[in-house]
């Protein structure tokens, strides 16, 4: 058959689309009907066209075949901590993420039977430490190891309120880790996760992380070899999650180019948001993560570290660990989303989110450059404030129903009872102590509705 079957159509503009809906409407308003407007103030339209798209490009340069299934193991002892990483590598985990609370720890003995040549290691380090960071390094060139280091100063002066040390020291530590640590695949990451779980919106989350960012290419310039490792919190949004991660490398790119002759790589770390998390019919978070994956996966995300389902209010169990895990190995192996690389490109909605989130987060990015960056407004208390008026603004959103929380705000089980299961407190902490800054309290949305009904059982 030579003939197209389609030739006996004609195209259909987007102008011709839209006024046959608005005919369909029989007088009720286009924009009322079937616009959405989102806290991130983008217009969502329902029907995107071709005839509204520039040319397509792969500007994001995503891999999303290339993902690695990523197990996080706090590391109190060496010993049990080395067993449960091979454990985790030997039931499908395939990258591991050591979180490190002191430096009385023996890197070597932890990794200690355990391919380092083809397994990615992951290392967040809950302190500061020259000497410890280049012990990893020179395993890395003992074993030719894929070791990544998470060095994040600025992340920690938003989360806790204060340096490690104080900011020259601080910046002295991190130029000798920068200047050391050539084998490692990373050593500075920035922690988006925290915006995104203290309230922050899309557009904030982009614009911070960029900004946050800048302030080390500021002092170090090209000395950053390596690649930067983002470490990002994705929520249920399901295609602006896509669109989110899409954008992030876009404007890695846009500020690496200000930079570098040949811009490096960055690294994007994703595990599920604890903002849409519940502990009342605890079982839809298993449903909320698994989108939430599925979001990180196709927009591009190489370490994807999934979040147990009782997280937030249960201790580390293999139960959990291994639901979260296998929730990664069924989207990998047997939902092949390990099999076509960019399967988000050419998606109208999708490259148009994708384009409104990176030019709203640039412009965001510039304001703050204006007023004399990320470090500045941080220590002014700017950025904590604007990010707690996008929280208040979802909170809001979430009471009025508006954002739903199935079994929580909507078809709550209220025989449901959470008083005697709770081994972790779930609810966001205020220390009062001595602070140089006003921190980052990571919330969830949920938190007010569940302590009033754990007040009724």
């Amino acid at each position: 058959m030579n003939k197209s079957l389609f030739n006996e159509f004609d195209p259909i503009t987007a102008k011709a689309w839209k006024l046959k809906i608005q005919s369909d409407l029989k007088g009720v308003d286009y924009n009322d009907a079937l616009i959405w407007n989102s806290i991130e103030g983008i217009d969502v339209k329902p029907f995107y066209h071709n005839d509204d798209q520039n040319e397509f490009n792969n500007n994001c340069n995503t891999k999303a075949a290339q993902w690695n299934i990523c197990q996080a193991v706090y590391v109190m002892d060496v010993e049990p901590a080395n067993a449960k990483a091979i454990n985790a590598l030997q039931r499908g985990a395939e990258s591991i993420k050591f979180i490190l609370p002191s430096k009385n720890i023996s890197i070597e003995a932890l990794l200690q039977n355990i391919d380092v040549v083809t397994t990615p290691i992951h290392f967040k380090m809950n302190f500061l430490s020259k000497e410890f960071t280049n012990s990893i390094n020179q395993l890395a060139l003992k074993y030719n190891g894929s070791f990544y280091v998470q060095t994040d100063i600025i992340g920690n002066l938003a989360k806790s309120g204060n340096w490690y040390s104080n900011y020259e020291d601080d910046h002295h530590s991190l130029n000798a880790i920068i200047m050391s640590t050539s084998a490692l695949k990373s050593s500075i990451s920035i922690d988006v996760a925290l915006y995104q779980n203290a309230g922050a919106t899309i557009i904030q989350q982009l614009a911070y992380a960029i900004a946050h960012t800048n302030e080390y290419l500021n002092n170090f310039g090209d000395k950053i070899q390596d690649s930067i490792t983002f470490n990002v919190s994705v929520g249920s949004n399901y295609f602006f999650e896509i669109a989110k991660l899409r954008a992030l490398r876009l404007l890695w790119k846009t500020l690496a180019s200000e930079y570098y002759d040949h811009i490096p790589n960055c690294h994007i770390n994703v595990v599920p948001s604890k903002r849409n998390k519940t502990i009342y019919d605890y079982n839809t978070n298993m449903l909320r993560s698994t989108t939430e994956c599925m979001s990180a996966i196709l927009g591009g995300a190489n370490t994807i570290t999934n979040l147990p389902y009782d997280a937030i209010y249960h201790k580390d169990n293999e139960f959990g660990e291994r639901i979260a895990r296998n929730q990664l190995l069924v989207l990998k192996h047997e939902s092949y989303f390990n099999k076509v690389n960019n399967p988000a490109e050419g998606s109208y909605y999708i490259e148009t989110l994708t384009q409104q989130f990176a030019e709203k987060s640039l412009e965001l990015f510039k304001n703050i450059e204006k007023s004399g960056g990320f470090l500045k407004q941080l220590i002014e208390g700017t950025i904590q404030r604007k990010i707690k008026e996008s929280d208040a603004n979802e909170k809001q959103q979430f009471t009025s129903g508006k954002i739903v929380l199935l079994g929580t705000n909507k078809y709550p089980n209220l025989d449901d009872k959470m008083s005697d299961d709770l081994e972790l407190y779930p609810f966001s902490k205020s220390k009062t102590r001595k602070t140089l800054i006003e921190p980052i309290i990571e919330k969830r949305l949920a938190e007010t509705v569940e302590q009033e009904r754990l007040k009724k059982e």
